[in-house]
């Protein structure tokens, strides 16, 4: 699954599009890679988004195409530094 997708529908990010300007401005990272919005993402990779001045840092869990508000949680876990 693309980047950019897996954020919107885990609701990491709400809107896709946000997700897809974040990746192009380099704030996001996958595995201490800088990535592109259409890396492909899978089970076990490690994601840090930066947010002005807070990063926050999440392994993904599970990848699907949808997810209701309830499920999209338990998709991926947060990591504190």
């Amino acid at each position: 699954m693309r980047l950019d997708k897996f954020l919107k529908v885990s609701r990491i990010i709400k809107r896709r599009t946000v997700a897809n300007e974040a990746c192009d401005a380099g704030r996001v990272m996958i595995n201490n890679r800088v990535a592109k919005a259409s890396t492909q993402v899978s089970e076990g990779d490690i994601i840090e988004i930066t947010f002005g001045n807070k990063t926050v840092k999440a392994i993904i869990l599970d990848v699907k195409e949808t997810s209701k508000k309830d499920e999209a949680k338990e998709m991926f876990e947060y990591l504190s530094d």
